[in-house]
């Protein structure tokens, strides 16, 4: 199974990191590693053999030895950002695993952070909820073909005069709607430039190298940022990222056609969480949310913002296996559960007195859904212990069977506790 994608099947926070380290760790060939999307605003928390590592920019598999870790041409890389992860990393004594970076991966500049952080505040009650981080202003640009490429960096003139071409237009929002300074284009680039030495090395044609993995029969193992619902296009828009985390954004951040990959492994937490602004149709209000967020955890790596919380949204599971065409799931966080004597499931949304099944077409509709619950059985054992499917509770058993039912594809395997050993596998195959 040659070429295999994890990503996130809600908003993001789901245990992608675990998943990604569990198969690199599992399977005996994982050769490659990639990321594909995003930026240093993605958070993936791993832990090994008791020690929690966070990775934002790196992919999960920096801490598996004998793979080779790749950031894609569809990722926006701060190299200050990147460097300093490395040098964490290597300053806890870990040898990262080695990592190649797209000729074609856009750069984040120091002004896109700015920009991006000058413009949330002017939103005020209006807010995405960005993490001021520059992935948006980063994308913008390349949208709009002023963006800065990690190539660009080996060639002075060329930098300058993207630079200056960019910040033409920057500058004039700075300074004559946000009445900030203007950002002087020299001192962009030769901030940039200081990277380039330590960068030459790393950078590649990714999408030869992977294409050429694939022919030789590698494993590559593509790993998503962010998730579904927070897709440029497929999520709940305009509460979103810049870029495209579903499975078909994936092929398009490698340079690998959809052909090539085997199996899509979709990421979702035995409950629901949000970071950030939108709707969020099973939120909880009350002590419910309260112990979900407390014994959860939920916190987001990267941002440090409590996470929202909510029960398990199976309309939200059924739209993620359509849109990425998932072929599995990885439910994660099923041990948070334990102590509820029946735990709700929304099985579908009422909005104006209408029952939907499946996502509601606009953005208005969505805001106004209510969730429709199907209670299941609690159970009150602690199950993060439980290493198969016949050690969990019956009732444990019955939720994770419910689940399968509900969403449309099967469920892979079970996270019971945060550690990579934590797992129970329910399909071997």
């Amino acid at each position: 199974m040659p070429a295999i994608m994890v990503l996130g099947a809600q908003w993001g926070d789901e245990g992608k990191g675990k998943a990604t380290d569990l198969l690199a760790s599992t399977t005996d060939s994982i050769d490659y590693v990639v990321r594909t999307s995003g930026g240093h605003n993605a958070g993936h928390t791993i832990v090994v053999n008791g020690e929690k590592f966070a990775t934002h920019l790196l992919p999960s598999g920096i801490l598996t030895p004998g793979a080779t870790c790749v950031i894609g041409n569809g990722v926006v890389v701060s190299p200050e950002a990147l460097f300093r992860e490395l040098d964490a990393l290597i300053a806890r004594g870990v040898e990262p695993a080695p990592l190649v970076v797209s000729a074609n991966a856009h750069v984040i500049a120091s002004y896109h952070s700015t920009i991006d952080k000058v413009t949330e505040r002017f939103l005020g009650n209006n807010k995405i909820g960005t993490t001021g981080r520059g992935i948006g202003p980063a994308y913008a640009d390349k949208v709009n073909r002023l963006g800065i490429r990690i190539a660009d960096l080996f060639d002075e003139k060329i930098l300058a005069a993207k630079v200056e071409g960019a910040l033409d237009a920057r500058n004039q929002l700075l300074t004559k709607v946000y009445n900030r300074r203007a950002i002087e284009p020299e001192q962009v680039v030769e901030e940039l430039l200081s990277y380039a030495d330590r960068l030459r090395p790393m950078v590649a044609d990714t999408s030869l190298l992977l294409n050429r993995a694939l022919d030789e029969g590698k494993t590559v193992l593509f790993e998503g940022a962010q998730a579904t619902m927070l897709d440029v296009d497929h999520g709940t828009y305009p509460f979103v990222t810049s870029s495209n985390p579903v499975a078909g954004g994936v092929c398009v951040g490698a340079g690998v056609g959809p052909t090539r990959i085997d199996r899509v492994i979709g990421v979702i937490k035995a409950y629901t969480t949000r970071v950030g602004s939108g709707p969020f149709p099973t939120e909880l209000f009350d002590e419910d949310g309260e112990k979900l967020w407390r014994v959860g955890g939920e916190v987001g790596v990267s941002t440090g913002r409590d996470r929202r919380c909510g029960w398990y949204d199976a309309v939200v599971a059924r739209y993620a296996t359509r849109v990425n065409g998932l072929t599995d799931l990885f439910l994660t966080k099923l041990d948070v559960l334990s102590g509820w004597d029946r735990i709700p499931v929304c099985v579908a949304y009422e909005i104006d007195g209408v029952r939907h099944d499946e996502m509601p077409m606009t953005q208005t509709e969505f805001h106004h859904a209510k969730p429709i619950y199907e209670y299941l059985e609690g159970w009150g054992e602690d199950i993060s212990g439980c290493r198969t499917v016949a050690e969990l509770p019956a009732a444990a058993q019955a939720y994770v069977t419910a689940l399968e039912e509900m969403s449309g594809t099967r469920i892979w395997a079970v996270g019971v506790g945060p550690g990579r050993e934590q797992t129970v596998v329910v399909h071997n195959d």
